[in-house]
């Protein structure tokens, strides 16, 4: 049974992706089943040949979905609220069933600033118990929601309603084609429920509000840290400011398996990666001086 597995990002975040993609196929032993949905933009030739390697080292199926050339997304991430630090890159998992072959019924949705470090075939053989998706609860899903002295949406959003983090989710795709996902934003929009919510995470909640399955958090361990380790965490997800992919944070272990990250992305893309961080960083800064 094929396992089918998404993943957004622009041409900023090809090493993290490639990183998330290769220790899903690093901890499982039906790799031959993985089939990857890499949807992004801004891509370069060079970045794209990089994640492409993916399959040398193991026998998995790749196919491209290049945003740049979608009209519906093109339009989405025109009007819809935008956050500086994710990008509008973050609606393009609303889209993945519009993505995807009618053939595909069940598929693993992943940020990609996550290490995977267990069998993802656990999740695929989940019984989903009639739900439309399945995910962990966020460890800070009441501020998302509350805000300030926990009152703000109040009106959206309950809060001894679990609330879900958005990085992994799997997901029926039949249930969620139904909830016609991309409609209710449009109305949300018109309404102004979506510019006071928190992006798409917040849309999602609304609309599977008491129809996802809670997850053990090991299967998404938000803002993971060193002291995470020894509860063996099955995905680790770098919420937090600290990343794996820094130098720095690399040498003095900040964040969870930090070495482990390092060696997934190899060292070879990790510290190309990290030349091409500190090229964009000055960039910006000589832009912003002039």
């Amino acid at each position: 049974m094929a396992m089918h597995i998404a993943l957004t990002f622009d041409d900023n975040f090809w090493a993290p992706a490639f990183a998330t993609m290769r220790s899903v196929c690093l901890f499982t032993h039906r790799r031959e089943e993985l089939v990857f949905h890499l949807c992004h933009r801004t891509l370069t030739d060079e970045h794209k040949a990089d994640l492409a390697a993916i399959a040398d080292e193991f026998p998995v199926t790749l196919h491209w979905y290049d945003l740049d050339q979608s009209d519906m997304f093109r339009d989405i991430a025109a009007r819809m609220p935008e956050n500086k630090r994710l990008s509008n890159i973050v609606y393009a998992r609303l889209m993945i069933d519009r993505l995807v072959g009618p053939e595909v019924e069940r598929i693993l949705y992943l940020d990609c600033d996550m290490l995977v470090r267990d069998d993802v075939a656990y999740l695929f053989d989940l019984d989903l118990e009639g739900n439309a998706i399945a995910a962990v609860r966020d460890t800070i899903g009441d501020i998302i929601t509350g805000g300030k002295d926990l009152r703000g949406n109040a009106d959206l959003f309950d809060m001894a309603d679990y609330y879900f983090n958005a990085g992994m989710v799997m997901i029926d795709l039949r249930q969620w084609r139904e909830a016609d996902i991309i409609g209710r934003m449009e109305n949300y929009l018109a309404t102004g429920v979506m510019q006071r919510i928190y992006y798409d995470q917040d849309l999602l909640n609304l609309i599977f509000r008491g129809r996802w399955l809670k997850l053990p958090w090991r299967w998404n361990t938000i803002h993971a840290r060193a002291s995470h380790e020894c509860f063996d965490p099955a995905i680790l997800h770098y919420t937090g400011k600290s990343k794996p992919w820094s130098v720095v944070v690399g040498l003095f272990q900040a964040v969870a398996f930090a070495r482990l990250y390092r060696h997934v992305m190899t060292n070879d893309l990790f510290y190309r990666y990290a030349r091409h961080r500190w090229k964009r960083r000055w960039m910006k800064r000589l832009r912003l001086a002039r």
